[in-house]
């Protein structure tokens, strides 16, 4: 009887250790997912001419980045990078975008390289950002037209800032929603015990941020954007899948488009397709933006 006890007390310790000890481990790895990711930018690149800026959101953070203006352009394309990454990641789209007469704005995210920010928050609190950055485009102008590129983390912000008073939005592998982004992501790491760490990690949004993963889904705020929207995907992204993609274009109100990059993973589809990225972005801002 006393050795029964003894194996089940034992059993019930061992139980509630390794449970606090999970516990632990997903606390860590959630810490790591949304910790900042800060890094010395420099100027701006040899070859393009521009002037460095600070916006300041309303919640007061302070946001970097590069305006690059284009000689009598009467249109500015506001780039937003992807998570953990920074305005360099979009120069390839705006030397594209400026070599054919549109001026762009390149923006660090709250909690990216140079801007402040104590927290990545999956485009909720970028989100501020993204409308500062149209306010800073207008505020001189205020018939000035705007256009946004968003790539995936940017993407997000774009459509959780919506409405915004710009043109065009172009959304690129973007996520429909925050919960099924974090299971396909860990899907990839550990197979089918995404079932179970999956929900260990979207449970912390609340935690960390007050909001629920439910309620971080960029395409419930698709259908808010009040203008042309350009939505881009890779067909073999295992993060943001094709069918996220469609849900997303599906969602959103007319006028609208939808390019899909045959071979795509999700990666830079610039780098992978500049061809087809140009003809399709230049096209597309040609047709819906009288420059």
């Amino acid at each position: 009887m006393l050795l029964r006890r003894r194996i089940r007390n034992a059993f019930l310790c061992t139980l509630v250790v390794s449970a606090l000890g999970a516990a632990a481990i997903c606390l860590y790895v959630g810490g790591k997912l949304v910790a900042p990711s800060k890094s010395d930018v420099g100027t701006i690149p040899a070859g393009m001419s521009g002037t460095s800026i600070t916006l300041v959101t309303e919640s007061g953070i302070k946001v970097r980045g590069w305006h690059i203006p284009s000689a009598d352009s009467t249109t500015t394309v506001i780039l937003l990078h992807p998570i953990r990454g920074d305005r360099r990641s979009m120069l390839g789209r705006a030397a594209m975008l400026n070599r054919v007469g549109y001026s762009t704005l390149l923006v660090d995210l709250p909690s990216h390289s140079e801007s402040e920010g104590e927290m990545i928050t999956a485009g909720w609190r970028e989100r501020h950002a993204v409308s500062a950055a149209v306010k800073f485009i207008k505020k001189d102008d205020p018939a000035h037209r705007v256009a946004m590129v968003g790539w995936s983390l940017g993407g997000a912000a774009a459509l959780f800032a919506s409405p915004l008073e710009v043109d065009a939005i172009i959304p690129e592998s973007v996520y429909s929603n925050v919960t099924e982004a974090v299971h396909n992501r860990v899907s990839m790491r550990v197979g089918w015990l995404h079932h179970v760490v999956a929900p260990c990690l979207t449970s912390q949004f609340y935690l960390r941020l007050g909001v629920a993963a439910d309620d971080l889904s960029p395409v419930y705020y698709v259908a808010a954007v009040d203008c042309t929207l350009l939505v881009l995907a890779g067909d073999m992204d295992g993060h943001t899948m094709l069918a996220e993609s469609k849900e997303m274009y599906a969602a959103a109100v007319e006028p609208k488009q939808l390019f899909v990059f045959e071979g795509a993973v999700h990666e830079d589809l610039y780098q992978f397709d500049p061809a087809s990225y140009d003809e399709a972005v230049v096209s597309f801002l040609s047709t819906w933006l009288d420059r």
